[in-house]
């Protein structure tokens, strides 16, 4: 029913995009949105102004804000954020009754256990898997450049469907994987990391569509005694809502979430942050307040600027040690052609 109730909101956000003599015509009917925070007086597209090629890393790039870590300098930086050597991973287990998007599956089968042998004098066995999955879509998962577009032009018009820096779904397609912004084309992560712990602050449990403020990051980062930091380029921003305590019952998890807004979204993207991230299944707020933003949180941090994101992350334990300030490791699997990674980042400070 959740999953009914959301393509009825991206249905109505599709039609609230019907382009009327060459504009967008929503920002009119709800002026002060966040959709109209986007697009401003410029109706170009649903995200404003043209946003290709990009400004920063430049035309036909594919790897978006990993390029930072490239940058010896934001590496060091991250790794001088490890004091005591000490590690813990902040993804959750993968198996098939985890909250999942809609009508997405993981199924895993290991036929015939032990899948072969005796094989040798030593008479060996082992065990194989098959996984069929979204495999960059599902549980503590991480979102790449060919995730998330917008449709730019006439509806079906695959030229005009567009992603990061420009590249259209014309030339994206393909069945076998995508031609343009594979996760393969992405560098690993090496980030200096802050949690914002927003739920220690919101006074009480934060349920679906609440939506962070600047006012409320500010709130949180002073009493983590962090009153002081700005984001570097290539910082990973992590928010904990404390969602996380849903992850056992799919139904309510999957059923809206609190997350960020679109002014939030800004402050990420002025800083040049090189990876968001958070303890729910997008980080934007879902149902944001605005009706006109239907993800929009995910278009314009991914789409428009190019930073990619991390979701279902773990993160009770990290607040609860008191831990804000870190380094952040995650490889994007490198899977040819694929939209996203499963796996498990890693905090170490």
């Amino acid at each position: 029913m959740q999953f009914l109730k959301t393509l009825a909101v991206v249905g109505a956000f599709g039609a609230a995009m019907a382009m009327s003599s060459g504009a967008y015509a929503a920002c009119s009917d709800n002026p002060d949105g966040d959709y109209c925070k986007i697009t401003g007086s410029n109706t170009d597209t649903p995200l404003g102004s043209k946003w290709w090629p990009n400004a920063k890393w430049g035309e036909g790039d594919e790897a978006g804000s990993t390029n930072y870590y490239k940058d010896p300098a934001i590496v060091l930086r991250a790794l001088s954020a490890i004091k005591k050597g000490m590690t813990m991973e902040i993804g959750h287990d993968y198996h098939a009754d985890m909250p999942l998007f809609g009508a997405r599956k993981f199924s895993l089968r290991i036929p015939g256990t032990p899948t072969g042998g005796p094989y040798g004098p030593n008479k060996i066995m082992w065990n194989d898997e098959f996984l069929a999955t979204e495999i960059g879509q599902v549980g503590t998962q991480f979102d790449g450049l060919g995730h998330i577009g917008v449709q730019v032009g006439a509806p079906g018009d695959k030229n005009e469907m567009r992603w990061y820096n420009g590249f259209s779904a014309a030339e994206m397609g393909n069945a076998y994987g995508l031609n343009k912004l594979g996760t393969e084309k992405l560098h690993p992560i090496i980030a200096r990391g802050t949690l914002i712990d927003v739920a220690a602050i919101w006074g009480k449990d934060m349920v679906a569509g609440d939506t962070i403020l600047m006012e409320h990051v500010n709130a949180a980062l002073k009493a983590q005694g962090m009153s002081d930091y700005k984001i570097m380029p290539g910082d990973a921003v992590v928010f904990r809502t404390g969602w996380e305590q849903h992850w056992e019952d799919a139904a309510t998890y999957n059923a809206g979430c609190p997350g960020i807004g679109i002014e939030v979204a800004q402050w990420i993207a002025d800083g040049d942050a090189g990876i968001t991230a958070g303890d729910t299944w997008p980080v934007d707020s879902v149902p944001n307040p605005d009706p006109d933003c239907v993800f929009c949180v995910h278009q314009f941090l991914q789409t428009k600027h190019g930073i990619v994101n991390q979701e279902n992350l773990r993160l009770s334990e990290l607040a609860a040690a008191g831990v804000y300030r870190f380094a952040y490791f995650y490889t994007p699997t490198a899977i040819r052609g694929a939209t996203g990674g499963i796996g498990h980042p890693v905090a170490i400070w």
